[in-house]
């Protein structure tokens, strides 16, 4: 959601939280919740909270409540692209300029039926088209068609264990210090109807700067939630010991990692 909205916003909702707990004496000093973010001893209640308003807004929402669709005429001229650059190695190069002949999904860790997909398997499974609005934690917001494949056909096929909590989305693109992006989202959110793997956006392949072949769509979370650039997914029962801990590129670095909207 963007921070200027109307809406919740996901810095609101936690300096509100502290607030109420006492906490925080000056409600919205940013400079005290990014000193809090820095102290290791305060993360637990920060994530509390977060645990705390993630089911409080799910509560509201219901299980499959949809985000808004638009119309062919809504969508926007210009959508930025977000994210780190491309990953311009020798190999993503020649994959792009042939069709990605040699790019394959791999899809693994608690799962009864490993899978091994090219972008024409991808396409030749079932289908989800939606318009909707990425909304940027940096402050802006595009409307763009995607279509794509629902994360639901993908477990559907590889049958995840009942021990699996958690799906995690490993990415090309890397950081200036060389770091990997990443994401996760939990079974909730990915059994929700409008999360999908895209690989079209506006009716034409998924262009490069917007994470092609590959990316993810969460319709009900925010722009840094939507891992561009995927090559490998993996089910697993807790992110603790993937990255930093905290289930994300960017939640290794503090914001939150559900980035409900």
């Amino acid at each position: 959601m963007k921070k200027n909205s109307p809406g919740i916003s996901r810095r609101k909702i936690l300096l509100g939280a502290l607030n109420g707990t006492g906490l925080l004496l000056l409600s919205g000093c940013e400079n005290i919740f990014n000193r809090l973010h820095q102290n290791q001893s305060m993360l637990t209640v920060l994530e509390s909270v977060e645990g705390l308003n993630r089911r409080f807004l799910r509560l509201l929402t219901g299980r499959n409540k949809l985000a808004q669709e638009f119309s062919e005429k809504d969508i926007s001229r210009y959508f930025k692209p977000n994210g780190n650059p491309p990953p311009f190695t020798m190999e993503y190069v020649l994959d792009a300029t042939n069709g990605w002949p040699f790019w394959r999904l791999q899809v693994a860790g608690m799962v009864k039926q490993p899978v091994d997909l090219s972008l024409q398997d991808l396409r030749a499974m079932p289908a989800r088209t939606q318009i909707t609005r990425h909304d940027c934690v940096e402050g802006w917001s595009a409307i763009a068609k995607w279509k794509g494949v629902p994360l639901t056909e993908i477990s559907r096929r590889v049958e995840p264990e009942a021990s699996a909590r958690y799906v995690v989305f490993y990415c090309m693109d890397t950081d200036a210090r060389g770091s990997h992006y990443y994401e996760s989202v939990d079974l909730h959110d990915a059994n929700h109807p409008q999360t999908i793997l895209a690989y079209e956006m506006n009716d034409q392949p998924l262009p490069i700067e917007h994470g092609a072949p590959l990316r993810l769509r969460v319709e009900t979370q925010l722009g840094y939630k939507m891992a561009k650039y995927i090559h490998r997914i993996e089910y697993v029962a807790s992110v603790k010991e993937i990255g930093s801990g905290r289930g994300g590129y960017w939640e290794d670095q503090g914001y939150e990692w559900y980035a409900g909207i």
